[in-house]
């Protein structure tokens, strides 16, 4: 009745058996988390060594053994799929007693990829005491309000544990996050963000941040520092506007 069901979406169908759909359910997922936290470890070495993360990525994604998809470095992955999946399958292998120590470890660079990533800024400012910080998006990817796992959730956590002042956009994640951060600067557009900041921070890759005139923002800042944390804009339209500009990777 099924394969009836589904025959004019002209899609492959597999019979199987409970348990083999319940891993191939888990292990998609977690296979794609898998390639993304391998490309944000390579970013790690690409910033460490001076190389170039999208010349890596686009090289190891010409293999087509492997293809490019997923290979976008960034602040990691969130969401509600992706973490739930990942950690099911690990809770899977505990129950039936196997460790899955690779997922384990890709679960960990996750955890600390947006850490590393703010430590970043931390060392380039000095510390976060009495500096203002601008987020720009809070929604864990664009188009949506999900903040579930929402990379800027922690970001936010260390800026303000170490004294930091945020001011903070998102076209529509903004109600969210006021209900677990109420005291931070809740703006209405990227220019608001930007004012008398020590450092703009892209979380969010929404188009409307994509689309930004950084030319426009450096009037308004503090201090011109960026840090795009999505690999969104050029370095060097970014430094034409008198940015000094950091990304994953680079």
């Amino acid at each position: 009745m099924l394969v009836e069901l589904y025959k004019g979406l002209e899609a492959p169908v597999l019979i199987t058996d409970p348990q083999s759909a319940e891993l191939i359910k888990y292990g998609a997922n977690a296979f794609l988390a898998t390639k993304i936290s391998f490309i944000n470890a390579m970013s790690r070495l690409a910033e460490a060594s001076g190389a170039n993360i999208s010349d890596i990525a686009k090289g190891i994604g010409l293999d087509n053994r492997i293809g490019p998809q997923f290979l976008q470095a960034g602040l990691g992955w969130g969401g509600s799929c992706l973490p739930k999946d990942v950690r099911g399958l690990i809770t899977t292998g505990e129950k039936l007693g196997y460790r899955f120590g690779l997922l384990e470890e890709v679960e960990e660079i996750n955890r600390t990829q947006s850490l590393h990533f703010v430590d970043r800024i931390r060392k380039r400012l000095g510390g976060f005491a009495g500096k203002k910080v601008g987020l720009l998006g809070l929604a864990f990817k664009p188009n949506t309000d999900d903040i579930r796992d929402a990379k800027s959730l922690i970001i936010i956590r260390e800026l303000l544990s170490e004294g930091a002042t945020v001011t903070a956009f998102d076209p529509v994640a903004a109600e969210n996050v006021k209900a677990v951060y109420p005291d931070i600067q809740y703006c209405d557009n990227a220019e608001q963000v930007a004012e008398g900041v020590d450092c703009l921070v892209l979380v969010t890759e929404w188009d409307e941040f994509r689309q930004l005139n950084l030319h426009d923002l450096r009037p308004v800042v503090k201090q011109p520092i960026f840090f795009d944390g999505r690999r969104c804009y050029s370095r060097t339209k970014a430094e034409q506007a008198g940015f000094e500009y950091y990304t994953i990777g680079s």
